[in-house]
């Protein structure tokens, strides 16, 4: 039956990818009352919906690059001051095809024969779907126009009407979520494998939204879309919209984190790279996007981690100081001169998460049997990235068939929120600390210790902005738990950082140029670092000054921190907290606003 399905769905999503947005002709080319018959053809249309919306793994592991976390090797355009509505996206037929699939489908599917508690569900199903699909465009541009039906062809008032409110469509998203909380169901057969739609996927986008809805409002004190205040104060509701579907998750017991003590080096990882993630981790995993062999629904992901062709995923040394020892102190007030600590002894009692999250000393592969250090040709700042890389190193072409199974909502993003949401509102007390920070701390090795005075070194970090020892340590536990999952970049929209995007990225320590250096600590140098554009070696070469066109500089000359690309320049303005409105767009229809700072 899961083989029937899935090719239902490449027919009926091939065929609807093809047409017009919004007015395109019956997207599966059936009568409504021909298709949606009985609960067996409902299911088959929202299953489409689930491939469509569910994440591929690459929009993970690209999701993070461009974050105040990574080093991505080149430039990025959007952080220039040349870039323009010109360029931009995510405006075209093929964005908005979605939305028409969606609205078509609320319009028609309770024409199905099925228990009004299923129709119900389904419903919810639906909303869910439009939910996630308007939550993105409102993080992407802020206002979009609202569409709740599908729209006919002559309906030209409809079709070319300007953007709506960005607080009207938060309010109807959260409306969407609320009905799909109330009536999606919670039935085995909705929850096998995380692959499907129920109550508690929904209560958990819930979760995401509201928490990313309250925190945009109180870090910005003008809509991004309107560069004017907020018409209501509804910070605080979207926080305690947060706080109620975070609550119902938890009480549920139906999750919990995965620990296993004696694991606790390994444990983190194997999450993401398990061959049947969706079938261990049902505990942990709500929501997954559930790949497989024998289907033929794999991905050749390894290749994206090794091949230097790619040069990019390299983690920042800013970032890799916030990792606190397994003592639970901070990393950086065990050292005065923690920059300068070299990469060997950096990695030493850290949290677990760190050699689960880079290569560091003693990194294996191939069941222990070959030694991977970290690779200068790829990740420019040292920091090599390995959290979804498998241990078969003969899968690390680019055709190579791999199926781990993708987690896209976790019970630990609802721990996370929760503490995240409650130290907003000043309400974080040592019971709320000891439901979510401490279990994700201790299972990583980490001891808890509940903070009574803020890190300066993440005081520094967010730009001396944020004071609050507790909403920093949340960030600094979601900015280690869920890297390279696609949430860091939204992250520092909303916080209202994005200064950070553009800050100088620093990397390891190098002692020396013109010396062969032993990053993984085997006896066997495989690094080098020189101005020498013509060394032939068998080892990694970093090229520095003079040497690169990007500019690849060391801290201090001859030694110091890894500096990368320093000849490429970006700036940051606060107009880019939201991205224009494609001029192809305004185009096509006058009667379309542009975003503040874009006109």
């Amino acid at each position: 039956m899961k083989k029937l399905h899935y090719f239902v769905i490449a027919i009926l999503f091939t065929t609807i990818s093809c047409e017009d947005y919004l007015v395109q002709e019956n997207p599966n080319r059936l009568e409504s009352e021909t298709f949606f018959a009985d609960e067996a053809s409902l299911e088959i249309y929202t299953n489409g919906l689930i491939r469509s919306f569910a994440p591929a793994i690459n929009t993970f592991i690209d999701g993070d690059n461009y974050s105040d976390t990574h080093f991505w090797q080149g430039q990025y355009a959007y952080f220039t001051d040349s870039y323009s509505p010109s360029e931009a996206s995510n405006w075209g037929t093929g964005n908005w095809s979605q939305l028409r699939s969606i609205n078509y489908y609320l319009d028609n599917m309770r024409e199905a024969n099925a228990e009004p508690e299923i129709l119900d569900h389904y419903e919810g199903v639906g909303r869910f779907f439009r939910a996630m699909f308007y939550f993105e465009k409102i993080q992407t541009f802020g206002a979009v126009p609202w569409y709740g039906t599908s729209i006919d062809v002559n309906d030209t008032e409809s079709l070319f009407k300007d953007r709506d409110n960005r607080e009207f469509i938060a309010s109807k998203i959260l409306e969407d979520l609320d009905y799909a909380v109330t009536h999606c169901l919670t039935s085995p057969k909705y929850r096998a494998r995380a692959s499907y739609i129920h109550r508690y996927v929904a209560l958990a986008l819930k979760a995401r939204f509201t928490l990313y809805e309250g925190t945009m409002r109180r870090y910005h004190e003008l809509d991004p879309s309107t560069d004017e205040p907020w018409t209501a104060d509804e910070s605080e509701m979207y926080l305690r919209e947060c706080i109620a579907a975070c609550e119902a998750l938890m009480q549920s017991g139906v999750y919990s984190l995965y620990d296993n003590p004696s694991k606790r080096a390994s444990q983190y990882r194997e999450m993401f790279t398990h061959e049947d993630g969706a079938g261990a981790y049902t505990n942990a995993f709500i929501w997954a996007r559930d790949y497989d062999l024998d289907l033929l629904v794999t991905y050749a992901i390894n290749n994206q981690f090794v091949n230097s062709q790619h040069a990019n995923r390299a983690y920042t040394r800013q970032f890799v100081n916030t990792y606190l020892m397994r003592d639970g102190t901070p990393f950086t007030s065990k050292y005065s001169d923690y920059n300068s600590v070299d990469f060997s002894t950096e990695t030493i009692d850290r949290d677990y998460r760190l050699a689960q999250t880079i290569r560091t000393p003693g990194f294996t592969r191939d069941n222990g049997t070959t030694q991977w250090a970290p690779d200068v040709t790829f990740a420019r700042t040292g920091y090599h990235a390995i959290k979804f890389l498998t241990d078969e190193s003969e899968k690390d072409t680019h055709v190579s068939a791999i199926a781990t199974d993708v987690p896209i909502m976790r019970y630990a993003e609802i721990l996370l929120a929760y503490a995240e949401a409650k130290a907003e509102l000043g309400e974080m007390t040592e019971d709320v600390w000891n439901l979510t920070i401490k279990p994700l701390r201790e299972r990583a090795g980490v001891t808890s210790i509940y903070p009574v005075q803020a890190d300066p070194y993440m005081v520094e970090y967010f730009q001396g902005k944020v004071t609050d020892p507790f909403i920093l340590e949340v960030r600094r536990e979601r900015g280690i738990e869920l890297t390279m999952e696609g949430y860091r970049y939204d992250d520092i929209i909303r916080w209202r950082q994005g200064e950070l995007f553009t800050r100088q990225r620093m990397g390891i320590w190098v002692p020396a140029i013109e010396t062969p250096l032993d990053f993984d600590e085997n006896g066997k140098p495989e690094t080098i670092v020189t101005t020498n554009s013509s060394l032939i070696s068998t080892l990694n070469i970093l090229q520095i000054d003079e040497a690169s066109e990007a500019g690849h500089k060391l801290s201090e000359g001859t030694k110091g921190n890894i500096l990368p690309s320093t000849a490429i320049q970006h700036t940051w303005r606060d107009y880019k907290y939201v991205r224009p409105v494609p001029t192809t767009a305004i185009q096509e229809n006058t009667g379309l606003s542009q975003n503040p700072g874009w006109e």
